[in-house]
């Protein structure tokens, strides 16, 4: 009867545990991010894989672009390798919806700051001052401003907010294209089927940069919005935020920040505002 009680004793503990250690499986699990063992696996962070200079998938299955320097850093900071980090496409439609429902940790993905999206989600930064800027032929000096567009061809992608702006309050006279993708509006420009192409003028200089578009292009100089990038994460989540915001004062201070602009930008000759103040979560 005695060894009965302790085979018994003996098999409701090993219950007990196998149930506790389901439990603190599933509870302990960060979003966007894989634990085993209390030891840190991978983090998910969602970036641009379209956008050269910004955030681009390689045919060769690299990943390249400011927004993944400035990932790369953050994660590093966080405790992260580069080895560890799984990148997620964050099209600009999903950004909310991934951070949401834990999909990701963050998205660093040409992400604007304004007070639509922070009804759903909290930002981290601004890490980048973007405007909205004119890209056009190398040899064309007849648009200096929005105003020339009066009469001339525009392409921008379809339901751009930016070509939009342009033909409701800079040149209404404009006559818009819009396509599917910017590679598009490249294409026409070079051939000259339209005159310029629209959109902030970080994506811009990317474009410009890319070895078979050296030479090509420039962009006009304009600044006809600010577009401050901010870091995407899941709302509520201060801790988060406080440390990546550290993170990002600490890639200004050490150069890395200067770097990343320089190397992914610098080809299109593009001018820079300085790394902006650090806004959001003080």
């Amino acid at each position: 009867m005695k060894v009965f009680k302790t085979g018994a004793v003996a098999a409701i503990a090993v219950t007990l545990a196998l149930t506790a250690t389901a439990c603190g499986g599933s509870s302990d699990k960060e979003a966007g991010s894989t634990a085993s063992g209390g030891a840190k696996d991978k983090v998910v962070i969602g970036i641009k894989f379209d956008q050269p200079g910004v955030g681009l998938k390689t045919p060769d299955g690299k990943y390249t672009g400011f927004d993944v320097d400035v990932a790369t850093y953050v994660a590093k900071e966080l405790g992260y390798t580069p080895e560890q980090i799984e990148w997620k496409q964050a099209v600009s439609a999903e950004r909310e919806n991934l951070i949401a429902n834990g999909d990701v940790k963050f998205v660093v993905a040409s992400y604007s700051i304004n007070d639509k999206r922070k009804e759903k989600v909290d930002f981290a930064g601004p890490y980048f001052l973007a405007h909205q800027d004119l890209l056009v032929r190398a040899d064309d000096t007849s648009i200096t401003k929005a105003e020339d567009l009066n009469k001339k061809k525009l392409c921008s992608v379809t339901g751009s907010t930016s070509a939009q702006n342009v033909k409701t309050k800079l040149a209404p006279e404009a006559d818009l294209l819009e396509q599917g993708g910017y590679s598009e509006c490249l294409t026409g420009l070079e051939n000259k089927a339209v005159d310029a192409l629209t959109t902030d003028n970080s994506i811009l200089a990317g474009y410009a940069a890319q070895d078979k578009n050296k030479g090509k292009f420039k962009l006009v100089g304009l600044s006809l919005s600010n577009e401050n990038y901010g870091i995407g994460l899941k709302k509520g989540d201060k801790d988060l935020q406080t440390k990546i915001n550290a993170a990002l004062k600490k890639m200004v201070a050490d150069g890395a920040w200067e770097a990343a602009v320089k190397k992914n930008f610098g080809p299109a000759d593009y001018k820079n505002e300085p790394a902006p103040q650090i806004t959001e979560g003080s």
